[in-house]
C-alpha cells in the first residue's frame, strides 16, 4: 500500500549545486523550489514530487497525478481529443496553444476520465498547470462539465484536482461562462445524490476558486497550496491593510473554516479510497 511504501525513511543523494552544474548530466538532478537542495530526479519522482528535505509539494503533471492515485490499468480517459480554437481571434493564441501541446503532450489543460482508487470507482478531472498556467478556457470548462455529467449518469463519485491561474484571458467572456456551466453541472450531480470531492493544489486562483474548486461536499488541499481569488497586492491596495504572511495558503483557509482538511500527498490515495468506500451503498460494510 502507498502508506507502507512511504512508511520507511529513505536516503537521498545530494550534490552541491556548483558540482552538479559541472559534472551531472542535464535532467539527472532536480532542485527543490523551496529549500533549493539538489536531488536525483528519480528519487524525488519516487517520492511523488515531495522534497525529502523540506516537504515542499512540487506540482505534478496531470498524468503523474493520475498514475499516483488510480489502480494500475483502470483509468479510462474521456474527451481526449477536445481542443481549443481561437473564437476571439486573439493574436498568436493558436501558436501558444501548439507550444503547450508539444511541451505537455496534452490537448488541453485538463484530463478527465474514470477508474478505481483502491478498488473504489470514481470519475475524475485533473488540471495541469503546465498548459497555459492551468487557465480555464472554454474547452477546459467543457471537459470538466462533461466529466461531471458522465459521473452523474453512471452514479459515480466525482473528484476534481484543481491547479489554475484562473480564467483564460484569450477567450474573454467565453472563459468566464465556464464558471456557471461547471457549477450547474455540479449542482445536478449533487441533487442526484452523488459525492463531489475537490482537492486544491498549488496554485488554485481566480475563477476556478470562485466556482467548481469550492463546491465539493469535501474540500481538501495539499500543504501550503496557494488558494485565492484576487491577488495579494490587489487586496492590500483595496483594503489598505497588511495581510498575514500565510494569507491564501491552504493552512490559513483551513484555520478559517474554508477547507475540511489539508492532506499530505503521500496520504491522498488511502484517504480518498476510504472516503469513496464510506459513500458507496452499505458504506464500509459493503
Amino acid at each position: 500500500m502507498l502508506k507502507d511504501f512511504f512508511g520507511k525513511k529513505k536516503r537521498y543523494a545530494t550534490i552541491p549545486s556548483e558540482q552538479a552544474k559541472q559534472d551531472v548530466p542535464e535532467g539527472l538532478m532536480r532542485k527543490c523550489q523551496s529549500c533549493h537542495k539538489i536531488y536525483y530526479r528519480k528519487e524525488v519522482n519516487k517520492n511523488l514530487g515531495v522534497c525529502p528535505n523540506c516537504d515542499y509539494h512540487h506540482p505534478l503533471t496531470a498524468w503523474e497525478r493520475i498514475d499516483s492515485l488510480f489502480d494500475e490499468g483502470t483509468f479510462v480517459e474521456w474527451d481526449k481529443n477536445l481542443t481549443s480554437g481561437n473564437p476571439l481571434g486573439f493574436p498568436d493564441y493558436e501558436e501558444k496553444l501548439e507550444k503547450d501541446k508539444q511541451k505537455t503532450g496534452l490537448n488541453e489543460g485538463v484530463v478527465s476520465g474514470k477508474g478505481l482508487i483502491n478498488g473504489q470507482g470514481a470519475a475524475f478531472s485533473v488540471m495541469d498547470a503546465g498548459f497555459r498556467m492551468g487557465s480555464m478556457g472554454s474547452v477546459v470548462g467543457e471537459k470538466i462539465a462533461r466529466a461531471i455529467e458522465n459521473a452523474r449518469k453512471e452514479s459515480l463519485p466525482y473528484i476534481i484536482f484543481t491547479a489554475s491561474g484562473g480564467a483564460r484571458m484569450q477567450e474573454g467572456v467565453l472563459s468566464l461562462m465556464q464558471m456557471s456551466k461547471t457549477s450547474i453541472a455540479l449542482k445536478r450531480h449533487s441533487e442526484a445524490g452523488n459525492l463531489i470531492v475537490s482537492v486544491m493544489t498549488h496554485p488554485t486562483t481566480g475563477g476556478v476558486t470562485a466556482s467548481f474548486a469550492s463546491l465539493g461536499d469535501y474540500n481538501f488541499a495539499e500543504p501550503k497550496a496557494l488558494i485565492g481569488f484576487a491577488g495579494r497586492r490587489i487586496i492590500e491596495q483595496t483594503t489598505r491593510e497588511k495581510l498575514p504572511d500565510d494569507f491564501q495558503t491552504a493552512e490559513f483557509l483551513l484555520h478559517h473554516g474554508q477547507l475540511d482538511q489539508v492532506i499530505h500527498r503521500h496520504d491522498l490515495k488511502e484517504k480518498l479510497g476510504i472516503l469513496l468506500k464510506l459513500h458507496v451503498k452499505g458504506g464500509m460494510n459493503s
